[in-house]
């Protein structure tokens, strides 16, 4: 049991506002849906918060229609000048999902900075210190608390070499020992499966390295009912400050409820420099204004099966809404099932993003066309060196195949000086289509640029131009039902008799895919010009013209390119177009030999199975 006798204040973070509403929903919460529930959190007392990066830069302009920068400046406005508030960086990413130039990293600090971030929590999830030095120079230039990260994971396969506390011990020495300027460290435990004696070992190991006016902060998720023991071993072994959470943002795939750790803390010496008896008043108007979102059960339930798929809060939340938006969240087991194996295969980087992503969609490649059959972008560049130097080696096969579907060689050089340099293109973007040049467009068009993807479909463009997409998680409203016929109605039992063509909608299942088709039946004898009624619901092209190619995934996708042109002849397995699902790029190949008659569908179209993409004769 803890114990000491000199009363300890423990530090809190505050993460509902941020961290909560990422493992939640995949960061797409409104501003307007929890900005008074912050405000009323700093009018009690709470003086440090969560509040950017990571999904919730992102999220405002992917899918809510919100510029991150503007949501940041009014959060600032509600809480005060007096208050902390804190982003989170990806190191070589910032807050992007690819690689960063040095160039867009400075912009990256200094917007941070200038929309009201006082702290920078940067972490790189393959522990390559030489990353967290260089891209910890913007954060301390721009004048932004410098807390730099040590990420942890349980491993989903036995290992003396990494994920120990010897390992995160050497990972604190060296950065130490880098004369980098360091403000904090965090434990950073992004999926909550490290076991509490390595972080008791841990935290004791670096405290006695550390400078004794330099904090220690330790971070976890609840996802498998861990985080309170994980949170007493690393206080116990010396940490400064935790990380924590409210109602309805608590626990699952969230950090605790900071009155759950308050209890365990009764008496031990330890307090929090919060006081929890003020949180039912936050809970109870988060409640209110959330009434109207689904929190899906897979996130807001403890799961204990993440010590084998070591999968963060963070990325658990959204990749869950994706899949149910995409229609295929029966395979959400079987990719749980193949994490371990491309956790080995890459090197055992942290499941932390990028690399939660990486893991998840390779794991999700593997499952749908076959293992390594099709490598994920991310992953393959990962395993080839593109992101820095992972704690174990690749396996050779995987690298082998990763080069050659890629197309990329393998690389041992710094992340930086690969990364694409892209604030001159997004200056142009900008300027072609007679948009505002500012640092900040730039960068929010600059930070949704992806290798392959049409710059009309860039996120910040799409803002910018007044068409963002719109996909909030929000309860679906019942249809209204049909009044029932008054009790002393004559109905008539008999068969209607049919005079004329009929249309009506079939829906067919095939395995995982359910298509809608529009059928018009004729009765013998109706003359092939007569008249049809009008068709029930959307048309679509009938059967009888062509062959109709759909998407493969049964719930709503993004098309995000049709790579053939009406009249073109092309054979089967011709790759036709390609739609967007789990945040990666899938190919729609052709089912048989022909011409294309018809295209239906345009780039940034949202379809799912019942419509076709197009037609081959």
């Amino acid at each position: 049991m803890i114990f000491t006798k000199t009363t300890k204040k423990i530090r809190v973070q505050f993460m509902p506002f941020r961290d909560g509403l990422q493992s939640s929903f995949g960061g797409k919460v409104r501003l307007n849906d929890f900005l008074p529930a912050m405000k009323r959190a700093a009018e009690l007392g709470i003086r440090h918060f969560e509040f950017g990066g990571g999904a919730r830069y992102q999220a405002p302009y992917f899918y809510l229609g919100e510029d991150p920068f503007e949501d940041m400046k009014a959060i600032r406005e509600a809480v005060g000048p007096d208050v902390d508030l804190q982003i989170l960086t990806r190191s070589v990413s910032g807050v992007t999902l690819t690689t960063q130039s040095p160039e867009g990293l400075q912009l990256q600090a200094k917007l941070m900075k200038e929309y009201g971030t006082t702290w920078d929590r940067n972490f790189d999830y393959m522990n390559d210190v030489e990353n967290l030095i260089r891209t910890g120079k913007p954060i301390v230039d721009a004048g932004m608390h410098h807390q730099v990260c040590i990420a942890l994971m349980g491993l989903p396969f036995k290992s003396d070499k990494v994920h120990t506390a010897e390992f995160y011990i050497d990972i604190g020495k060296r950065l130490l020992d880098s004369g980098m300027h360091i403000d904090s460290i965090c434990l950073k435990d992004a999926s909550g499966t490290t076991d509490p004696k390595t972080i008791y070992d841990a935290a004791v190991g670096l405290k006695k390295i550390m400078p004794p006016e330099m904090p220690l902060w330790m971070h976890t998720h609840d996802t498998a009912s861990m985080a309170v023991a994980c949170y007493m071993a690393a206080i116990s072994g010396g940490a400064d400050g935790v990380d924590l959470s409210v109602r309805p943002m608590a626990s699952g795939t969230v950090q605790p409820d900071a009155r759950s750790l308050n209890h365990a803390l009764k008496g031990t010496g330890y307090e929090l420099d919060m006081d929890v008896s003020k949180l039912p008043e936050i809970e109870d108007m988060l409640n209110e204004l959330m009434t109207n979102y689904d929190f899906n059960p897979t996130t807001t339930t403890a799961d204990a099966r993440v010590l084998g798929f070591p999968m963060p809060g963070g990325a658990i939340g959204p990749n869950v809404h994706m899949m149910v938006k995409a229609g295929i969240l029966e395979k959400y087991g079987d990719v749980l099932e193949e994490f371990p194996i491309v956790v080995e295969a890459g090197g055992a980087w942290t499941s932390v993003t990028p690399g939660s992503q990486q893991y998840w969609l390779q794991a999700f490649n593997n499952v749908m066309y076959g293992r390594w059959k099709k490598i994920d972008a991310g992953y393959g560049r990962a395993v080839l060196g593109y992101f820095g130097k992972t704690p174990l080696p690749s396996d050779p096969e995987v690298v082998k195949a990763a080069s050659e579907q890629l197309d990329l060689p393998v690389f041992d050089g710094d992340p930086l000086e690969v990364a694409p340099k892209n604030i001159e293109p997004a200056r142009k973007a900008l300027e072609e289509r007679g948009l505002p040049v500012s640092d900040k467009n730039i960068f929010l068009v600059m930070a949704a640029m992806v290798p392959g993807k049409k710059m009309e479909l860039n996120e910040g463009i799409r803002l910018l131009m007044g068409n963002p997409k719109i996909d909030v998680p929000l309860k679906k409203k019942d249809e209204p039902k049909a009044a029932p016929a008054p009790a002393t109605a004559v109905v008539n039992t008999a068969a209607p008799v049919v005079t004329g063509p009929v249309t009506s909608r079939l829906t067919v299942k095939e395995g995982t895919v359910t298509r809608t088709f529009t059928v018009t039946v004729e009765p013998a004898g109706t003359e092939a010009n007569s008249p049809s009624p009008a068709p029930v619901g959307n048309p679509v092209p009938a059967a009888s013209n062509g062959t109709p190619v759909f998407s493969t995934f049964a719930g709503f996708v993004e098309v995000v390119d049709i790579l053939v042109k009406e009249g073109e002849s092309i054979n089967k397995g011709h790759v036709v177009a390609a739609v967007e699902a789990m945040k990666a790029k899938h190919d729609i190949k052709a089912p048989c030999d022909g011409r294309i008659t018809a295209i239906h569908v345009k780039i940034g179209d949202e379809i799912d199975a019942s419509k076709p993409i197009l037609t081959i004769s």
